[in-house]
């Protein structure tokens, strides 16, 4: 097994380079939940001190992977790894619009996967100017304002994803959209209603470092970094009707795509 020592082309610090790997093989699986941690065997394997392997143990368990134990043994804090609680979503599930008196489908998925989840609605305001990359997406020249709509997306009340949702506002403008409440079965059901079905999307998702807005909603752990899916929603006559920007929890989201290869 590599050593830290040997990974000298890793430019940060140690506890964090430990840290890393032993995260890696929580949220793979390899260490599984109840595996104990010992301080004696980490300090062994990646040939450092006991005060580096603490701290790295510190930063697992802000993210809550791992929990404090004392070995009665010796009386040295341990810790043991709890389940994790990093959910697969598939974003293919919760693009069609909700069946009638159900919620968005966002939910609903969640949901069918024992998630308790939820959205808040932060914000719903017209911007005369959108994003440069949004403005694109959504084929609007200059002067052509969208409506954005701002949600947090909680699973088990813990924030999850930070969604910034904008539509052209030619078609939605006199609609419940416009109003600072929650559509029921989502905007995607309401479009369709208005005549502009979701047909395909197109998902665009990186890596990102959190912006201090992102840090604060979504309540992240120091470091833990968010993955970012810029989705275009197209209607008929492959018209683009929703761009989404939304920012997940990496330690809380997984997105799972299936598709058929061309």
């Amino acid at each position: 097994m590599t050593t830290m020592s040997e990974q000298t082309t890793d430019q940060r610090p140690l506890h964090e380079r430990v840290a890393a790997d032993l995260r890696h093989e929580i949220l793979s699986g390899i260490v599984l939940p109840g595996a104990a941690l010992l301080t004696a065997e980490l300090r062994e394997r990646f040939a450092t001190s006991s005060a580096t392997v603490a701290r790295a143990l510190h930063i697992l368990r802000e993210e809550r992977l791992v929990t404090s134990c004392a070995d009665m043994a010796n009386k040295a804090p341990d810790s043991v790894v709890i389940e994790h609680r990093q959910r697969t979503m598939q974003p293919a599930r919760s693009l069609a619009p909700a069946d009638p008196g159900q919620p968005f489908r966002w939910v609903t998925e969640a949901r069918r996967r024992g998630v308790s989840a939820n959205c808040v609605l932060l914000d719903v305001k017209p911007v005369p100017e959108p994003p440069a990359h949004v403005a694109q997406a959504l084929g609007l020249n200059a002067g052509n304002p969208a409506l954005l709509r701002s949600q947090l997306l909680t699973f088990d009340n813990e924030p999850a994803a930070l969604v910034k949702a904008y539509f052209p506002l030619q078609i939605v403008h006199g609609t419940a959209m416009t109003e600072h409440r929650k559509i029921r079965g989502g905007t995607s059901t309401l479009l369709a209603r208005l005549g502009y079905p979701p047909r395909r999307c197109v998902d665009s998702v990186s890596a990102r470092i959190p912006t201090q807005e992102q840090h604060a909603l979504l309540k992240l752990p120091p470091n833990v970094p968010v993955l970012r899916t810029f989705r275009v929603v197209y209607s008929d006559n492959d018209r683009p009707v929703e761009a989404h920007d939304t920012v997940e929890a990496g330690h809380l989201y997984e997105l799972q795509y299936e598709f058929p290869p061309e």
